[in-house]
């Protein structure tokens, strides 16, 4: 089966083109190229031994997209192409809403037209908002904290009703929780367009000499260190996960939300130790206020994607952070 990635050339979406080709999939990337860059195509090539099938487009252009579903004989599609900063989406509210929900919208359409109804979506934990439960199941309550989450949580909204309107819609949503890591080849990783914003990508600038220091967002959060706390799991790890929620989508249809963590924080510190440990790196780090949008805590209860899918995290954190230090050193055009 062909499988349609949009957003495939970015973080999430190229690491899940290489799990697909892993599982027998024969993916298609469809990508703007707007928060992403052209050189992955290439390295997907170079990894795999084989061509990507490419097309520069927007995801919310109707016609381009049911087209290219049509002439590529899609079966189905996973959607990544969406701005997932959290700060930038304080800052850029509207942006993110046109972006995230309107893309997703005309995705639908297409795929609708074209009579192609499978569908993965990527979600985030940041549905969860300020959890009350933690680590946090699928049916706790949702709630949103930043724009970001708020176009996550009204898109699953979107999905949720497709499939009572038409039951041929087989919709399976993976909220994840804080990926990190790269590819084993180091070919293939985090390459952010403009300043990082997410963790890891700073933690690796920092390591390799390109900015002096690692801000720190908050020292006093309820936590074990006064740093926030997150459920890190490895990229592919969180691409794998999505290979077997479509898999259980194909075999038995209807519609499954499923968290993808490992069910273990890191606080900030922990984190920064963890690199150094792994990679023989010292980070300096310089305290900053706490971010607008941020909370204390995600953590992921695991036990549906383990009971129903048979899926779990299999990956160390320090397999995460050597990963990444691979990718910074010898696999990111920009480092150093």
């Amino acid at each position: 089966m062909r499988v349609l990635l949009t957003g495939g050339t970015g973080y999430i979406g190229s690491h899940a083109y290489l799990a697909l080709s892993d599982a027998g999939f024969e993916p298609v990337v469809l990508d703007d190229l707007s928060n992403s860059k052209a050189y992955v195509v290439e390295r997907l090539e170079r990894v795999t031994g084989r061509p990507v099938r490419f097309e520069r487009c927007d995801v919310g252009d109707r016609t381009r997209v049911r087209d290219l579903i049509e002439r590529e004989r899609i079966g189905a599609v996973m959607h990544f192409a969406a701005f997932k900063a959290v700060g930038e989406s304080v800052e850029r509210p509207l942006a993110y809403y046109r972006n995230n929900l309107g893309g997703l919208i005309g995705l639908l359409e297409a795929m609708d037209d074209a009579g192609c109804r499978t569908f993965v979506f990527s979600s985030s934990s940041t549905v969860y908002g300020a959890a009350d439960q933690v680590p946090t199941p699928e049916d706790a309550p949702r709630r949103f904290a930043n724009p970001y989450a708020h176009t996550k949580l009204v898109g699953e909204d979107v999905l949720a009703a497709l499939p009572i309107a038409d039951p041929r819609w087989r919709i399976g949503v993976p909220r994840y929780f804080n990926p990190v890591g790269a590819h084993h080849s180091g070919l293939i990783g985090e390459d952010p367009v403009g300043a990082p914003q997410n963790l890891m990508p700073c933690l690796l600038e920092v390591a390799a000499g390109m900015r002096p220091t690692l801000k720190v967002f908050g020292r006093d959060w309820p936590t074990v260190d006064g740093t926030g706390v997150r459920d890190y799991v490895h990229v592919m790890d969180v691409a794998e996960g999505h290979v077997v929620l479509l898999r259980h989508l194909l075999e038995h249809g209807g519609d499954l939300t499923v968290n993808l963590g490992t069910g273990r924080g890191q606080s900030v510190l922990e984190l920064v130790r963890a690199f150094e440990s792994a990679t023989g790196q010292r980070i300096p780090m310089v305290d900053e206020p706490r971010r607008p949008g941020d909370v204390a805590v995600y953590l992921a209860d695991v036990q549906r994607a383990a009971r129903v899918l048979g899926w779990h995290a299999t990956r160390s954190l320090e397999e995460m952070c050597a990963s990444s230090w691979r990718w910074q050193r010898e696999g990111r055009p920009t480092a150093g």
